[in-house]
């Protein structure tokens, strides 16, 4: 019994349709009052790899550039810290790169009320799955 109840639950994690498939906005624009938030932009990430939207920012003299994608959210958190000692919003020559973890977070920026990391969609899935052992456990 406990075998049908494992083999049910992998099963469970591997459907296609569970697979974490977040869209971002990709683009590498210089622009001078647009940071190609608009929807030809969009794009699907590849589902449990690229977990997570990156934004670089450049001030330039003459403009911004903004560098926008897909990410797996531990490269883009690493390489955000590397990058943090050149992040001066608005000074020329800032570089800054932000990293999250929701659908089109990489987007025009909106007052937030918390942290992006605190409703992740896996939190929800990692009690689901811990109900689950639990209750496989209790059923042995």
């Amino acid at each position: 019994m406990n075998l049908l109840l494992y083999a049910t639950f992998y099963g469970y994690l591997i459907t296609p349709g569970l697979l974490l498939q977040i869209q971002c906005y990709h683009c590498e624009e210089f622009l001078l009052n647009d940071d190609c938030s608009l929807p030809q932009f969009i794009v699907n990430c590849t589902a449990n790899i690229q977990n997570g939207c990156q934004k670089e920012t450049v001030v330039q003299q003459d403009g911004i550039l903004y560098r926008k994608s897909c990410a797996s959210l531990s490269s883009c958190l690493i390489t955000s810290a590397g990058y943090q000692p050149f992040c001066s919003p608005g000074k020329v020559g800032s570089v800054c790169i932000t990293c999250c973890d929701k659908s089109l977070c990489n987007g025009p920026r909106h007052p937030r009320s918390t942290s992006s990391f605190s409703k992740s969609p896996c939190v929800g899935l990692l009690v689901t799955c811990i109900v689950f052992f639990k209750n496989a456990l209790l059923l042995s």
